[in-house]
C-alpha cells in the first residue's frame, strides 16, 4: 500500500495532546480543510467533550459526522480541499463493535479504510489512540477491541507516510515521511 504524500497518524495514549496536534498541524495547511468526526454524543460527558473539541477546531474546518461508514465521508471529501482529518479511530471502532459485527468484517472495513486513507490525493491526518501498552482486559469483548484497535492502527501506520506519537502533549516520530 502506498501512502497518501503528507498524511499523518497520530497515535498516543487518552488526553495526550493527539486532537490538538492534529488540529495544528492541519492549520498549516491551505483551507478548505475538512473534518471527520467519528464520535457520538451518547451520554453528557461525550457531548460535552464533542463541543469542546467543535469550539477548538473552530470556524477553520467543514465537519463531517460519520461514526461508522467513514470510507464514505473520506470519499465525499472535495479534491479541492487542503487536508482532511479523520479523528478518531478509537471512536469508530468502538462504534463498528456496538453493532457486533463479525471480526473479519471489521477487518475488511478497516482494510478499506486505510485504503481511503492511502489513495487519498490530499494529506490525511488521522488521529488514534495507542491502547495495547497496557495489561491484558480480563473480559472478551475489551480484548476484541483492543485487538481490532492494534489491527486498525497498523494498518493507518502502513497508509500514511509519518506517524507520530504524543506523550505528554510531546510529539515524537515514530515514523519520519521519506
Amino acid at each position: 500500500m502506498s501512502a497518501a504524500r503528507g498524511s499523518l497518524l497520530i497515535t498516543g495514549g487518552a488526553r495526550s495532546g493527539k486532537s490538538r496536534y492534529a488540529i495544528s498541524r492541519a492549520l498549516t495547511l491551505p483551507p478548505p480543510r475538512m473534518f471527520v468526526a467519528t464520535a457520538e454524543p451518547r451520554d453528557a460527558d461525550m457531548a460535552a467533550r464533542i463541543a469542546a473539541h467543535r469550539a477548538a477546531r473552530g470556524a477553520a474546518f467543514i465537519t463531517v459526522e460519520e461514526p461508522r461508514d467513514v470510507a464514505a465521508a473520506l470519499t465525499r471529501v472535495p479534491p479541492a480541499s487542503g487536508v482532511v482529518v479523520l479523528d478518531c479511530v478509537t471512536l469508530w471502532i468502538a462504534n463498528l463493535l456496538a453493532v457486533d459485527p463479525p471480526d473479519g468484517e471489521v477487518e475488511r472495513t478497516i482494510d478499506t479504510v486505510a485504503a481511503c486513507v492511502a489513495a487519498c490525493a490530499l494529506p490525511v491526518v488521522v488521529v488514534t489512540n495507542e491502547v495495547g501498552s497496557g495489561i491484558i482486559p480480563f473480559d472478551p469483548m475489551t480484548r476484541r477491541f483492543r485487538d481490532l484497535l492494534g489491527l486498525a492502527n497498523q494498518r493507518f501506520a502502513a497508509a500514511v507516510e509519518s506517524v507520530v506519537l504524543m506523550v505528554a502533549g510531546l510529539p515524537l516520530t515514530v515514523k519520519p515521511a521519506r
